[in-house]
């Protein structure tokens, strides 16, 4: 069922690097629960593993002294959504992972495997960037960070090298601390679903809880990859909340997306989906950020 060539246990990050390097062809696994999947599909028959699953340094959820949470990618997305850490300062990636799947893949599957296999469906590429995520990068040559937002270069691709390995998730203070979140996922089902379109919103209001001073919003299958619609965010800043606004924001969006058709939706059940979650999740996002919403 699964034609492996070669299986070898990296005992730590270095370790794994110059596994790497002496293995060109070989490919990470941890969680495994996309890996196998390829292998057993065909798509890297007679692949040559190197496992990083028991390497502990990229496990768990820390806080370092000026507020960053660092999240090891090798954490499961149960384990996430269950830290304390995450459910008091990043709910909504918390919330987001937990959508992943059902509970066997949640308790298995690891946020840096679903970061860089590169696909615009991952359910906590959205979240991560409206959190302004940061993704540290280990590899011969030495330690590089690389802001999510750069880390995308096309469907299934990231700027990640062969002999580099995702050592940490990092998310500053101030990229978190005083907003309210949301996110959205859009499925034909409530359970083990690919999403359709993913929606997430952070919203920070002003100290009256009337006005808008910043927001974020990013969308998962809007686009080739994950997305940002930063003009939206730049008009929707000092503006009041109310109905006309959440209105004006899922007619933004439209103009930064890009989504294609494919067997699960439409480009234009797509583009629905965009307009309407968008006014969804930032109805609710300001609600979490403790705003009112003025109809």
């Amino acid at each position: 069922m699964y034609d492996i060539e070669s299986f070898c246990e990296a005992t730590s990050v270095e370790d794994a690097i110059a596994k790497l390097q002496d293995q060109t062809d070989a490919e990470i696994i941890s969680g495994g629960s996309d890996v196998l999947i390829k292998i057993r599909e065909g798509k890297l028959a007679g692949v040559r593993l190197v496992s990083i699953h028991n390497i502990q340094s990229l496990k768990g959820v820390s806080m370092e002294d000026d507020g960053t949470i660092v999240i090891g990618p090798g954490t499961s997305f149960s384990h996430i959504t269950a830290n304390t850490l995450i459910q008091k300062h990043l709910p909504m990636l918390g919330y987001a992972v937990d959508q992943v799947g059902g509970p066997q893949i949640r308790n298995i599957g690891t946020i840096g495997g679903n970061v860089c296999n590169g696909v615009t469906s991952a359910d906590s590429a959205s979240s991560l960037f409206a959190y302004n995520a940061v993704l540290e990068l280990k590899g011969p040559e030495g330690i590089r960070r690389v802001p999510i937002a750069e880390f995308y270069t096309g469907p299934g691709r990231t700027v990640r090298r062969h002999e580099e390995i995702l050592t940490a998730i990092r998310i500053g203070r101030k990229d978190y601390e005083g907003y309210g979140g949301h996110y959205i996922k859009y499925g034909k089902r409530n359970a083990m679903e690919i999403a359709t379109l993913g929606c997430a919103c952070l919203v920070k209001l002003t100290s009256d809880k009337k006005s808008v001073e910043e927001m974020r919003i990013a969308y998962g299958v809007a686009a080739p990859t994950p997305v940002r619609c930063r003009k939206t965010e730049e008009m929707v800043c000092g503006r009041i909340v109310n109905e006309e606004l959440f209105e004006k924001v899922g007619k933004a969006v439209l103009l930064e997306v890009n989504p294609r058709s494919s067997w699960r939706a439409s480009r234009e059940f797509r583009l629905q989906l965009v307009e309407e979650l968008a006014k969804r999740a930032m109805s609710q996002a300001v609600i979490n950020a403790g705003g009112e919403i003025d109809a």
